[in-house]
């Protein structure tokens, strides 16, 4: 397990170098684009820290690639199999919660898709993404608490939810249960103002 988040922090630190340098970037203007810190952007690079999942949407965004560009080793066009087991854990709680990005789509179009465990007393709270973000949740087991644009509705078992991922939300289980759920995140024009500015 270990040995899995470190090689994740790894792929993920020379992602963010590689597309930091394919843009001419210094840390500096990279940290100032994705409104981290300059040390934050040191450690990601090193692989001595694994960020949260708001740290690589910030900076996923500032370099104009979806999330799954940064956790996922470039691979040539074509059919894309993540075997069980091998996505990337990129949220993790005491008691054993996981979120785990099992598989995504390239920009411009990003899709992505989640595989949620939370643990009896466990919540994510995520910041909003980009403007248009559209997120799509079902639930697989247990019960499920979502708070987004101001509504909080409980899932269970079997139910499914569509809501705004542009806005602040998160996801909880106040149940005594483990409760499990796919999650798909959608985000359009992902690099597009990246792409204007060059063309510029």
């Amino acid at each position: 397990m270990e040995e899995n988040i470190a090689s994740l922090a790894s792929a993920i630190g020379g992602r963010v170098k590689q597309e930091r340098q394919a843009r001419h970037w210094t840390l500096d203007q990279l940290a100032e684009a994705a409104g981290v810190s300059r040390r934050m952007l040191i450690n990601v690079e090193q692989a001595t820290m694994n960020p949260s999942v708001g740290t690589l949407l910030r900076i996923s965004a500032a370099l104009g690639v979806g999330l799954p560009d940064l956790v996922q080793s470039p691979e040539p066009k074509g059919v894309k199999v993540t075997r069980k087991g091998e996505g990337a854990l990129l949220w993790s709680s005491e008691a054993g919660g996981r979120g785990v990005l099992v598989a995504g789509t390239e920009p411009p179009e990003v899709m992505e898709l989640w595989d949620w465990t939370l643990a009896p007393g466990d919540q994510h709270v995520s910041e909003p993404h980009t403007p248009g973000t559209k997120e799509l949740l079902q639930v697989l087991q247990g019960t499920v608490t979502v708070v987004a644009a101001e509504q909080t509705v409980v899932l269970e078992a079997g139910d499914s939810l569509s809501f705004p991922g542009d806005v602040a939300h998160s996801y909880g289980n106040n149940g005594p249960d483990a409760a499990r759920f796919s999650l798909a995140v959608f985000e359009r024009g992902v690099g597009s103002a990246h792409r204007e500015a060059n063309n510029a």
